[in-house]
C-alpha cells in the first residue's frame, strides 16, 4: 500500500509555500543510481554484547539481491580507504593507534585508552582498522561517483557513521566517513547540504563544519540534554562563517510518522531555498524506526523512507548513507525499501522467500511489519510548531546563498579514478560471520563540545 500523505500537525498558517521545484534541476527521467557495498563489511564483530551489529548490512545486501534491485543500478566494490584519505580529516596519531592495537596487544596498549575514547561504545576488536578502511572507502568511491556525474543517487548503506570526531572515536563510530566524503564534494561543489534522520545528533559531522558556510548540516534527533550524544539544541547554529549553519531539530520521545514527516517537509523546504546546495548528503539512520532496541520513537518503515522520497524530488546529486539500527531485522528492511524509493521501483510487501537469513525476519515475512504505536507520542503540535519556528528564524540571517570562489579542481581528485572502472561487478554471496547476538545493555556518554575548535575547518577544506 502507498504512504499516505500525512496530516499536517503544525499550524497551518505558518507552513510555508509549496516549493517550486522548477528552481533547481529537474530530475531526469531515470536516475542514475549507483551501489556501494564490500561483501566483507558485514563480517565484522564489535562483540557478543554490543548492540552494532555490521552483519545486518549483510541482510541488507541479501534483500536488495532478492527483489532484483541490483539489475536496475550499477554496483559497485570499492577499494579500501587509504591512510592519506582518511588523514584529510582525522588525526594522524590517532590514525596510528587505530593502525596498531588489537585484542591481542590491547592488554598493553591500555594506557592510551581514555586518550581515545575507548571502552564500552568504542571497543577493540578484530579487524577494526580494515572495518574503517572499508566503510570509509565506499563512501569516498559514491562521493566520486557523484563528483564525476556518474550517479545522481549514490548509496552506501555502510557508511553513515556520524559520531566520530577528529581525534577520538565516539558512539560506536570510529572513522567518520560523512566528513570524508563532503570534503570531496567540496572539491567540485560550492556547497552540501547534510540532513540526519538518525535519532542520535549527527555531532560529529556538525563539530567538523562548525565555522564554515560551505556545509549546512541539518540534523532531526532526540534531544532533553541527556541522551547521547548530549548536543544538538536548536542553539547550536554555528561560529564564525558558519553561523546559522548548524540546524538542529530536536525531538522529544514517541515522535510518529505524521508530525515527523510533516515538519520534515516544512522545514526542508525552505532550507532548500534559503541554502540552495549544490549536492546533498543523506544520513538515514534506522534507529528512529519504532521498536529499535536503543530507539524511543514511533517512525514507520514508510515515513522513513518518505523523507528519502522528499530529498530526493529536489533532483539534486545524492549521498545516501546508512548510520544507527540496532534491530538488524527492521534496519534491513528500512535499507531495502529506501533503494526501492531511489531506484522509483515497487516493491512486493512478502520479503523473498530465496533469500538467505530469511528467518530473521519471521514470523511475519513483511516489508512493513507494525513498528508505531510503542511509545507514548510527547511532541505536542505546539512544541514542534515552536521548533519550526526556531529554525525559520536561523534561516531569516541567510539572504542569499554564500559565494565561493572555487579553485582549480585536482584532475583525478588525487588519483583515485584510475581503478573505479573494475570495480563494477554483480552481487555476491556474503560470508557467515557477524550474526547478531544479543544486546546487554548500553552506556550511555556525553562529550563535552567544542574542543576540537583551534583548526578552523577553512583550512582542512
Amino acid at each position: 500500500m502507498a504512504y499516505e500523505e500525512p496530516t499536517i500537525s503544525v499550524s497551518a498558517k505558518s507552513t510555508p509555500p509549496p516549493y517550486d521545484h522548477s528552481s533547481y534541476r529537474t530530475a531526469p527521467q531515470k536516475l542514475k543510481v549507483t551501489y556501494h557495498h564490500d561483501e566483507s563489511v558485514g563480517n565484522y564483530h564489535f562483540g557478543e554484547r554490543h548492540p552494532m551489529k555490521p552483519h545486518r548490512l549483510t541482510l541488507t545486501n541479501h534483500l536488495v539481491l532478492g527483489y532484483g534491485l541490483h539489475n536496475k543500478m550499477s554496483i559497485y566494490k570499492p577499494r579500501k580507504a587509504t591512510y592519506e584519505e582518511l588523514q584529510n580529516f582525522h588525526a594522524s596519531e590517532y590514525l596510528d593507534f587505530l593502525k596498531r592495537v588489537t585484542p591481542a596487544n590491547a592488554e598493553g596498549m591500555a594506557g592510551m585508552f581514555p586518550k581515545f575514547n575507548i571502552g564500552d561504545d568504542c571497543p577493540i576488536f578484530d579487524g577494526m582498522y580494515e572495518f574503517c578502511q572499508t566503510y570509509a572507502g565506499a563512501s569516498l568511491d559514491a562521493a566520486r561517483k557523484l563528483a564525476t556525474g556518474e550517479a545522481d543517487i549514490a548509496i552506501n548503506w555502510s557508511g553513515g557513521l556520524h559520531h566520530a570526531k577528529k581525534f577520538e572515536p565516539s558512539g560506536f563510530c570510529y572513522v567518520n566517513d560523512i566528513v570524508l566524503a563532503i570534503l570531496n564534494l567540496l572539491r567540485y561543489h560550492p556547497r552540501v547540504l547534510y540532513i540526519d534522520i538518525d535519532l542520535h545528533h549527527g555531532d560529529g559531522v556538525q563539530e567538523a563544519f562548525y565555522s564554515t558556510d560551505r556545509v549546512m548540516t541539518l540534523s532531526f534527533h532526540k534531544y532533553n540534554g541527556d541522551f547521547f550524544p548530549g548536543t544538538g539544541s536548536l542553539s547550536e547554529s554555528g561560529v564564525s562563517l558558519g553561523a546559522h549553519h548548524s540546524l538542529n531539530i530536536p525531538l522529544r520521545d514517541g515522535i510518529d510518522d505524521d508530525s515527523y514527516v510533516a515538519l520534515f517537509r516544512a522545514i526542508l523546504e525552505p532550507v532548500m531555498n534559503s541554502y540552495r546546495p549544490s549536492s546533498i548528503v543523506l544520513q538515514c539512520g534506522a534507529d528512529s524506526l519504532g521498536c529499535d532496541r536503543l530507539g524511543c520513537f514511533n517512525l514507520s518503515i514508510k515515513a522513513h523512507g518518505e523523507c528519502v522520497r522528499f530529498v530526493k524530488s529536489f533532483g539534486l546529486p545524492t549521498l545516501v548513507l546508512g548510520g544507527g539500527g540496532y534491530t538488524v531485522r527492521n534496519v534491513a528492511r528500512c535499507w531495502t525499501y529506501e533503494t526501492s524509493i531511489c531506484l522509483d521501483t515497487a516493491l512486493s510487501p512478502t520479503l523473498p522467500t530465496t533469500t538467505p537469513y530469511l528467518e530473521f525476519f519471521g514470523p511475519d515475512y513483511t516489508l512493513h511489519p507494525r513498528l508505531t504505536g510503542r511509545v507514548e507520542n510527547r511532541n505536542t503540535r505546539k512544541y514542534l510548531d515552536g521548533v519550526r519556528v526556531g529554525v525559520m528564524e536561523q534561516l531569516r540571517y541567510l539572504n542569499f546563498a554564500p559565494s565561493v570562489q572555487m579553485q582549480e579542481i585536482p584532475g583525478d581528485l588525487g588519483g583515485w579514478m584510475q581503478d573505479e572502472q573494475d570495480g563494477v561487478r554483480d552481487g555476491e554471496e556474503d560470508g557467515e560471520e557477524g550474526k547478531e547476538t544479543r544486546w546487554g545493555g548500553e552506556r550511555d556518554r556525553r562529550r563535552g563540545w567544542g574542543e576540537y575548535y583551534d583548526e578552523p575547518v577553512e583550512d582542512v577544506i
